[in-house]
């Protein structure tokens, strides 16, 4: 486990303001009973954790360690950097920007569709075309995370059966991750 180089760090905070914008300093700058948080890389992937865990942390030997603290994503053999579902309270707290759901398409969305205007229940105000989205349902459970295929204005407009809002993660993958994986 080690911290990440600046080009890493740069990767992935331009990856968490396409979802937080400016409330991206609220995570880095948290601090809890346990310290302040730090992001921290293993095996290719990132994760957010106290000081106190990671002290904890260092008395496991690389080999033997799996993962500590919340995993926010890995990196590709690109260097790209992808979010997964693990990091979704965190992004939900603190999004710019948020979709709500009616109850009818939340199980549409958990089996990896995208979002349509007739599934659209609310969406945040003056929200760019292409923008970092959390899909929440109407009672503000985090159901996953997205991109918005149009701006606010223009899913005013959509026909029923437009898409509003790409899918990129939902709660409901790690399920069917682990029924592909099962055999």
């Amino acid at each position: 486990m080690r911290p990440l180089t600046e080009n890493e760090t740069k990767v992935l905070f331009e990856k968490l303001a396409k979802y937080l914008g400016q409330n991206i300093k609220q995570l880095v700058d948290t601090k809890g009973g346990s310290g302040e948080y730090v992001f921290r890389l293993h095996n290719n992937k990132v994760y957010y954790m106290s000081e106190d865990v990671l002290k904890y942390g260092m008395a496991i030997t690389k080999d033997r360690l799996h993962s500590m603290g919340v995993c926010f994503g890995k990196f590709t053999k690109t260097g790209k950097f992808n979010l997964q579902i693990t990091c979704l309270d965190y992004l939900a707290q603190y999004a710019e920007y948020k979709v709500w759901l009616k109850p009818q398409s939340e199980l549409s969305y958990l089996y990896g569709n995208h979002v349509l205007k007739a599934g659209l229940g609310r969406i945040t105000e003056d929200c760019p075309q292409y923008q970092g989205v959390v899909v929440m349902n109407m009672n503000d459970v985090p159901l996953g995370f997205g991109v918005t295929a149009r701006s606010t204005e223009e899913c005013r407009h959509l026909g029923p059966t437009d898409i509003a809002c790409f899918h990129q993660s939902d709660v409901g993958e790690y399920l069917r991750e682990e029924n592909t994986n099962m055999f």
